[in-house]
């Protein structure tokens, strides 16, 4: 018997068990909102903003300086106000995904706090609209642009991608464009911007941020569907149609494979010719990521059944994710030590 398509509001059953309080359980609550929050997606969203921020910093003022016409404390407030607004939208846009997707996490991540009782549907429809609406008001208190549109726009994608009728995290390519657009494209080149805007310089974009977003943006693309090949199974059953789905879980992990080793590889190109860059700290740096995410993928085990005789596949996901992480410190150090 066919399934009907997934909808919140007609699939959501009531919860086992009452969900937790903040004031009566607030410890279990706040480990659970850490959980909501996805941690991975919070510190990538954290790294991204110090990078970026130390990417423009690097454009204008060698290690070890400070601008006097910059007071210490407006540099110091631009970057906590940015990294707030950030993390903010972050939650609104992972916690959104998790409210439409309850019956789906039920099935593919039964540990997240909707699917595992610890927030009701209601508790956590308010935390996404506190975190939507205190992203847009950050914004506005910075008086920045480049940071509100960045925002908008992050926040209308991610709506997008998870909220009925429009609902783009049916649609493979459209839901990997959504993942990449705001990772890649919105983020570095919007909060760079926005860096460059708060440190008094002008708000241009240089070849190497250049070379970071389009990296980052074939990263994303990767990110995406590394992200569905676990959760073939509740996808398959709430009429999500993944590239997992479409294709099979082994000729995705092998095309995933392909593409981050053709994007490592046309960073260390890109870093022969790029100014203004540390070319050997990229280039042995990228060499190194790439020669040991080969080696890995070589012993993950995509299916769970098969973890005992190799790497488990959260472990290597988990590992991707650092992988991203890393080329936010990696890449500022490179432009700070050219």
């Amino acid at each position: 018997m066919v399934k009907p398509p997934f909808t919140p509001s007609a699939n959501f059953t009531a919860l086992p068990r009452a969900p937790l309080s903040l004031i009566q359980n607030p410890v279990a609550w706040l480990k659970a909102f850490w959980r909501f929050s996805r941690p991975h997606t919070i510190i990538g969203t954290s790294l991204s903003v110090l990078g970026l921020f130390a990417v423009a910093w690097a454009a204008q003022y060698p290690i070890g300086s400070w601008p006097g016409t910059l007071p210490v404390w407006q540099a110091i407030a631009a970057l906590l106000l940015t990294w707030l607004a950030c993390l903010c939208g972050n939650v609104y846009i992972v916690g959104l995904n998790q409210v439409e997707d309850v019956e789906i996490d039920r099935i593919n991540k039964p540990h997240l706090p909707i699917a595992a009782g610890d927030f009701s549907r209601s508790q956590a429809v308010f935390l996404v609209a506190i975190a939507g609406t205190s992203a847009v008001g950050l914004a506005l208190l910075s008086q920045s642009l480049y940071l509100l549109a960045t925002i908008w726009i992050s926040l209308a994608i991610g709506t997008a991608y998870s909220l009925p009728p429009i609902r783009l995290k049916r649609f493979p390519l459209w839901a990997s464009i959504c993942i990449l657009s705001v990772r890649g494209a919105v983020v570095n080149l919007g909060i760079f911007l926005h860096a460059r805007s708060q440190l008094g310089q002008q708000p241009t974009v240089p070849a190497r941020v250049w070379v970071l977003t389009l990296f980052i943006l074939i990263f994303s693309f990767v990110i995406a569907i590394f992200k569905d090949i676990p959760d073939i199974e509740g996808d398959r059953r709430y009429n999500i149609t993944t590239f997992s789905v479409q294709l099979g879980q082994t000729a995705v992990f092998n095309l995933a494979r392909w593409v981050l080793t053709g994007c490592y590889l046309g960073l260390i190109v890109a870093a022969v010719f790029l100014p203004e860059v540390n070319r050997p700290v990229l280039i042995l740096s990228h060499a190194a990521g790439i020669a040991y995410f080969w080696y890995l993928s070589r012993r993950v085990a995509i299916k769970p059944a098969a973890s005992e005789a190799g790497l488990s596949y959260p472990a290597f996901y988990q590992f991707i994710w650092k992988l991203f992480f890393v080329e936010y410190l990696i890449f500022p150090a490179a432009c700070l030590l050219a």
